[in-house]
């Protein structure tokens, strides 16, 4: 009886140091052992760890990749724009030891850490680096935490910047920006249509000026256009050019029906040689009255003869 009673306790004895000495580290745990204050050299992987009673105490650290979102910083830009900034860090400890011995609390560490270089970060940066170049940032804030990390046995995974929030008057502004220079783009390529639009008018009015036919065709296929909608009304402009077309071919016309100016000097002579007589004396003389031509006689004496060939004969007081 005293023997079974012996083996019980022992078995109990065995089962209650199995249960201080025995522990379970997860896959993604390592375990850190202290043995009377100090720390045992091996690592203990994922598993059932054995650990003397009262003599070891374990610490299990987490090797996972941690997201730690960093609180958002005020701070000016190095352009004197207050803005407001918040980020996120990826880190993971790959030195159990260095986690635990060298800092007290890595995660509240690497917290203030980063809250502070994202500050400085802030100060060395401008705002349009902020908005839209933020690659280069995050190397640099991420360099700016990799090197107290180091020495705590973490690893910077990644750095990256989330918000950056302006103040309103600062958004007004941007936007005005935004719209001027939309509007001056749009104003650029307006008149660069312009010009192109203009240079190619000027090339075919070229073409047409040397060619006044290609003007009438251009105008006669207009009409045509304008027809196949089904007006009743056809509105046709009458070019400029045209007229002046016709305005030369009238002049060109004129010029060559016009007589030659010995043509005219022959026509001047001959007029000075019938000595006629002038409009007034026409028309002072009495209708009924033949004409003063008939009534005087030629430098001989003789009466002059009318184009029927018989003489005319004085008036009777004349005689």
């Amino acid at each position: 009886m005293i023997v079974i009673d012996a083996i019980v306790a022992a078995v109990l004895v065995l089962a209650v140091y199995a249960g201080l000495s025995v522990r379970t580290v997860q896959q993604f745990q390592r375990g850190v052992v202290f043995r009377f204050g100090r720390v045992v050299d091996q690592i203990r992987g994922p598993g059932l760890t054995r650990i003397i009673p009262v003599a070891d105490r374990l610490y299990k650290v987490n090797v996972q990749i941690v997201t730690m979102p960093i609180p958002a910083q005020e701070g000016i830009t190095r352009d004197n724009v207050t803005v407001r900034v918040d980020a996120v860090v990826y880190f993971k400890v790959v030195d159990p030891v260095k986690a635990i011995v060298n800092v007290q609390d890595y995660k509240f560490a690497m917290s203030q850490v980063a809250q502070t270089s994202l500050r400085s970060i802030i100060g060395k940066s401008e705002l349009d680096d902020l908005l839209a170049n933020r690659e280069p940032i995050n190397q640099g804030l991420e360099l700016m935490l990799d090197s107290p990390a180091l020495g705590w046995g973490i690893q910077i995974d990644r750095v990256e910047i989330k918000d950056v929030a302006l103040p309103e008057s600062m958004k007004r502004s941007m936007a005005r920006q935004a719209e001027a220079d939309r509007e001056r783009r749009a104003r650029i390529i307006t008149a660069d249509g312009e010009y192109q639009a203009s240079t190619r008018l000027s090339e075919a009015a070229a073409i047409m000026s040397a060619t006044p036919a290609a003007l009438q065709l251009r105008l006669l296929q207009t009409v045509v256009e304008v027809a196949a909608e089904k007006n009743s009304t056809l509105v046709l402009p009458f070019p400029v050019e045209l007229l002046r077309f016709l305005e030369s071919a009238t002049e060109k016309n004129g010029q060559a029906a016009a007589p030659k100016p010995q043509q005219v000097e022959q026509v001047e002579a001959v007029i000075e040689q019938l000595e006629l007589p002038s409009l007034d004396e026409v028309l002072a003389a009495d209708p009924l009255q033949p004409p003063v031509a008939d009534q005087l006689p030629s430098a001989d004496g003789n009466p002059v003869r009318p184009p029927d060939g018989n003489p005319v004969q004085p008036p009777a007081d004349a005689r």
